[in-house]
């Protein structure tokens, strides 16, 4: 099952480090929620919706890692679809799920990490994106701006180099 992993540079670095990163993880993928939630969707968008999910909670990441670079980082993996288990919670995105599967390296598909034109959008959005979470339209509006930025696609032998550009 393809997952995308919420990251930051520290933990893209841990990744290459280690080469793997120990499960339990906390994941977005195409869950049955998802697809509820966005009922007229075909896969690539219900998958992209995962992944834009999993690029907001990589803020929420940063916000507790001043150490990370101010972009944000998805990791796209593939895991047994045994490991992956819905979070249903009030609250929880529609795509939001735990994974048992400890990540490595090779089961790494890509990384999508932004730019270096979205890092000043993504700092101030790292600032308030929990106040967006308890629904601000200040802070909402401050997130849609890193948002509105496209995250940069790496393929799996392109994560160290990239991550060195940085």
């Amino acid at each position: 099952m393809r997952v995308y992993l919420p990251a930051t540079t520290t933990v893209l670095q841990r990744l290459l480090d280690e080469g793997r990163l120990e499960g339990p993880l906390t994941v977005f993928t195409v869950t049955p929620q998802l697809r509820d939630f966005y009922e007229l969707s075909d896969d690539e968008e219900l998958e992209y919706a995962a992944l834009i999910a999993a690029a907001r909670a990589s803020l929420r990441l940063m916000d507790v890692d001043p150490a990370a670079a101010r972009r944000r980082v998805v990791l796209a993996a593939d895991v047994p679809d045994a490991s992956v288990t819905p979070i249903v919670a009030d609250g929880a995105d529609a795509g939001a799920a735990r994974t048992t599967a400890t990540v490595a390296l090779r089961d790494v598909a890509s990384a999508h990490i932004d730019g270096a034109e979205a890092e000043e959008d993504v700092r101030k959005a790292v600032n308030v994106v929990l106040e967006a979470d308890l629904g601000s339209a200040d802070a909402q509006f401050v997130v849609d701006q890193a948002e509105g930025h496209e995250l940069a696609w790496y393929a799996n032998q392109e994560i160290g180099p990239a991550l060195e550009l940085l």
